[in-house]
């Protein structure tokens, strides 16, 4: 059955299923301040890129678009009731984590790569992986460079404050690879930079290598080379210490994952769960009020959620798909069921 159609049963079992979250405690005030404090200020402030076209950036009317941009808007849609209640702060990736641990920001949703050393030392939690990604190069077509063996001698662009410097000189000295990083302090200027010719190819993830790609001087063209460098899954970030706030996000992503896996889409929650004739359905969404206050919330957050942006796979296509500027294939992000990665724990 294509994913645009709804089964019967799977929407109220879907519905009942996140707003249940069967909780046995209720969160101290003190472990709930990032949620009382988005509550008192009406809106999310959402830390995303200055300008990665698919994940986060800015039409000429200023309005914000891209799968990062759109998991902004769900955790709106399931803490403040709309998901217009976001105030978006462009950042560069030096600067990404000091917002957060300042409080700048509620969540991080920046093409973050999740490492230990990143987690560890810097005392935040990753919420879990909405992008799996990998990190390459881009390279002038006119240059002929076919692999990775070929850049020796190079210099090449990597933006300041990411995993790229350290991942390029680990891959390439095993290899026995020599390079030149040219580190640059802003995407933007790492793009400029390549683009005038004072590096031989442009290291990133390769997602955004595609964004970049869009940028290239009318005329010319440029190659993502096949190698992948390291493992990159890119993941929303949120302070430690406060349970209530990482496990309100974390379960947005989730519920985003699960709509797709059990076909419920956008369209199809336009009549909500009243349909459901399900005695469990039933006994399940009278419990919800209860869970939703453990969660900080109300009983059709959920519903919010897939309301607001649809589920994973609607977001996918529309940033990133066949129905975006950059037509990436699904790849790894695909569901478990359909031989991808994604994967979420059951909501009961």
């Amino acid at each position: 059955m294509p994913r645009s159609v709804i089964r019967a049963s799977a929407r109220p079992l879907f519905v009942a299923a996140a707003v249940s979250l069967a909780s046995v405690w209720v969160a101290s005030p003190s472990w709930a301040a990032t949620l009382t404090e988005i509550r008192a200020r009406g809106t999310l402030r959402c830390g995303v890129s200055e300008g990665i076209i698919g994940f986060s950036a800015r039409d000429g009317s200023g309005r914000w678009s891209g799968l990062d941009v759109d998991f902004c808007r769900a955790v709106a849609a399931a803490t403040l009731g709309e998901a217009g209640k976001v105030t978006f702060v462009p950042l560069r990736a030096s600067a990404r984590f000091p917002a957060l641990l300042t409080n700048a920001i509620d969540l991080l949703a920046r093409n973050t790569t999740w490492t230990l050393r990143r987690e560890a030392d810097l005392r935040v939690a990753f919420v879990g992986i909405l992008f799996y990604d990998g990190q390459g190069f881009l390279v002038p077509a006119s240059t002929g460079v076919k692999s990775v063996a070929q850049l020796d001698g190079a210099t090449v662009c990597v933006e300041k404050g990411t995993t790229h410097e350290d991942n390029l000189r680990d891959y390439l000295s095993a290899r026995g690879v020599r390079v030149t990083p040219l580190v640059i302090e802003s995407m933007a200027a790492v793009a400029d930079a390549f683009f005038a010719g004072r590096c031989g190819a442009y290291s990133s993830d390769t997602s955004q290598l595609a964004a970049v790609r869009l940028r290239a001087p009318a005329g010319r063209e440029f190659v993502i080379l096949p190698e992948r460098l390291s493992k990159a899954p890119l993941a929303p970030v949120v302070r430690r210490g406060d349970e209530v706030w990482l496990t309100l996000v974390r379960w947005v992503l989730y519920t985003l994952l699960l709509a797709e896996e059990q076909g419920v889409t956008k369209s199809g929650l336009r009549d909500g769960p009243e349909s459901a004739q399900s005695p469990v359905v039933r006994q399940t969404l009278g419990a919800a009020g209860e869970a939703a206050r453990a969660l900080g919330t109300d009983p059709d957050w959920a519903l919010r959620v897939v309301r607001s942006v649809g589920n994973y796979g609607e977001m996918f296509e529309r940033n990133l798909g066949q129905g975006s500027l950059l037509k990436l294939e699904r790849g790894l992000n695909r569901p478990w069921t359909q031989g991808g990665l994604l994967y979420a724990p059951p909501l009961r």
